[in-house]
């Protein structure tokens, strides 16, 4: 046997290279147009057909089924998209992904783009040192774009001979001549592959290698594919495993549409398989079926085979188009029966997996993201957005805690509860900034455009005053169980003026929080709302201390009362400051352009 474990151990080498190329490729695409991928998809998917046409434009843009279906996945993670709306980009995405395999097809070998890699790469190397990020990006993109080749045509030097290991060439004809077991066979091995290699360019890849060297049948090369097809799915699978249910649904709505698919297929998968073959007949001039006929009969038919038993050019370019032709026939077959029925499939997924009692408002979770979903950075941008929402809402619900302590009495049951309420919420504060910030970081280590680096930067401060306004409710709280201590009762004329205080800083709160949910087009008016209310904050603070002192002077009560008095209004309006640098980090990280 003339197959060595070097020769195994470069065979890995050569798929990673492959796999390396496809990522490089695909990521420096999304970093070029990752803002204009968001907003496409958020515009594009008001129905089933623009939706299809948005899976299938940004598939075959990005070049990864599995990195536009990830992207819907965090999409619906993070309440931007409907399940109907994601499955019609998930049906479109399956036809889309075809896209690669055609490149793939079309270059192997008809240009052996390899040979032409160095070129490429003496192109794309020194745009990585261009000051314009989008020349870097494409920069990367052909870089990518030469790996991939040159991987490509590495697996084809390490792939073992069959007919040059004849132990190996008894091993597989065991499997090869089993007639529709055979067909399972290999359909499990595409299936494996895939999900091991987590791309079905990578099986394309090697099944034409195998095809076009005539290792195994253009029929069990199409049983590869369609196994793949099923493999493809792990991916947003992996990815939704940290989501919420809707994420996990939208990942199964993908295994669903894929698997049902794959087993009509298989039901009618000869005359499938032969009606891929005559339609590559008419474009070629040449069925692979005949092909696979010549190679049983043992025809030695110079027009098919070269002396060493491989495809001449003629039929490697065939079985190549065949095989290309095979996942677009069955997943545009796939896409146009299963479209109409999107509402039955969201039925299904939602009967597969019911709705589960929601976590109680107090204890600690993440709402919209996980780290298992950072598989595209640059789109992961808008989960944290909506996380942040998220986090301001819980805060603006210690305030209410706050607001309401302040007229309980100590010996007051609600007074424990509530007070407990408020500890337990600056607990779960600080860890969801922590959590949120370290999923900004793990996000900003991805490839992202110069505008989402800056956005990340805006968040990362924004969540950070948030949790300074959790800490200044939590003072509120504190404050008053130090009076309570000191056993210092505050007066009705008091109350009302901290009331007012307070009131002020809650509508400044709403404020903020309309500017959050809005977060990258915020309205101008609201920012300038913003500044006004922390200027009405500021200044009746100024007021109630010039009157506290002159209330303290007239005996209107004593100086403990006046002191504790002024520490609330002191942490009102530091809930104010923290508030309007919020919005300031919106204002500045995400819209710097409009001036107050």
């Amino acid at each position: 046997m003339n197959y060595t474990i070097i020769d195994f151990i470069s065979l890995l080498g050569a798929v990673c290279l492959f796999l390396y190329g496809m990522k490089v490729m695909s990521e420096g695409l999304q970093k070029v147009a990752g803002d204009r991928l968001r907003t496409i998809l958020g515009v594009m998917t008001k129905n089933r057909v623009t939706g299809v046409i948005t899976g299938v434009l940004i598939t075959a843009l990005i070049q990864s089924s599995s990195a536009s279906t990830v992207m819907v996945v965090s999409f619906v993670n993070a309440g931007l998209m409907s399940m109907a709306q994601s499955m019609a980009v998930i049906f479109g995405a399956n036809v889309g992904t075809t896209f690669t395999t055609w490149i793939i097809s079309a270059f192997s070998f008809e240009v052996n783009i390899s040979d032409y890699s160095i070129l490429l790469l003496a192109v794309g190397v020194p745009m990585l040192f261009m000051k314009k990020s989008a020349y870097k990006s494409m920069g990367e993109f052909l870089i990518g774009f030469c790996f991939l080749f040159m991987g490509l045509d590495l697996i084809s030097q390490y792939v073992p001979n069959l007919q040059e290991n004849p132990e190996m060439l008894k091993f597989m004809s065991g499997y090869t001549s089993l007639g529709f077991g055979s067909v399972l066979i290999f359909f499990c091995i595409g299936l494996v592959l895939t999900m091991v290699a987590q791309s079905s360019a990578a099986t394309f890849a090697i099944t034409l290698i195998m095809c076009s060297q005539s290792w195994i049948s253009f029929e069990l090369g199409c049983a590869i594919i369609l196994g793949g097809n099923i493999g493809t799915t792990i991916t947003p699978v992996l990815a939704s495993l940290s989501g919420n249910l809707a994420a996990k649904r939208a990942a199964m709505g993908h295994v669903l549409f894929n698997v049902i698919g794959s087993v009509i297929v298989l039901c009618v998968f000869h005359p499938f398989t032969a009606l891929v073959a005559d339609i590559t007949g008419i474009c070629q001039g040449l069925n692979p079926l005949s092909i696979d006929a010549a190679q049983e009969a043992g025809m030695a038919d110079s027009t098919l085979l070269n002396p060493a038993g491989g495809l001449t050019s003629k039929a490697q370019a065939a079985v190549a188009f065949g095989l290309a032709m095979f996942p677009t026939v069955f997943n545009t077959f796939n896409l146009l029966i299963m479209i109409w029925f999107t509402d039955l499939y969201v039925k299904a997924v939602c009967w597969i997996m019911p709705t589960r009692h929601k976590d109680m408002e107090e204890e600690f979770s993440l709402k919209y993201i996980g780290r298992g979903m950072l598989s595209a950075s640059e789109l992961n941008i808008a989960q944290a957005q909506k996380e942040i929402v998220v986090y301001g809402e819980r805060v603006h619900r210690m305030l209410g805690m706050a607001r309401d302590l302040i007229h309980l009495k100590e010996k007051d049951e609600k007074y424990t509860s509530t007070y407990n309420r408020i500890e337990k919420y600056e607990e779960i504060s600080d860890r969801m900034e922590i959590e949120i910030g370290n999923y900004l970081n793990h996000v900003a280590e991805g490839r992202l455009s110069p505008e989402s680096k800056m956005r990340i930067s805006g968040m990362l401060r924004i969540i950070s005053e948030i949790e300074s306004i959790a800490d200044g409710c939590f003072n509120v709280a504190k404050t008053l169980a130090r009076k309570n201590r000191n056993h210092v009762d505050l007066e009705a004329p008091v109350l009302k003026e901290i009331d007012t205080m307070y009131q002020m800083v809650d509508g400044a709160m709403e404020n903020m929080l309309g500017i959050l949910r809005e977060m990258e087009t915020p309205e101008g008016s609201k920012i300038v709302t913003a500044y006004n209310k922390e200027r009405e904050i500021n200044n009746l603070r100024n007021r109630l201390r010039d009157d506290n002192i002159f209330n303290i002077n007239s005996k209107k009560y004593d100086y403990q009362e006046g002191i504790f008095f002024m520490d609330l209004i002191g942490e009102a309006e530091k809930l104010g400051d923290y508030m309007l640098n919020v919005v300031e980090g919106v204002k500045h990280q995400f819209k710097p352009a409009d001036p107050v």
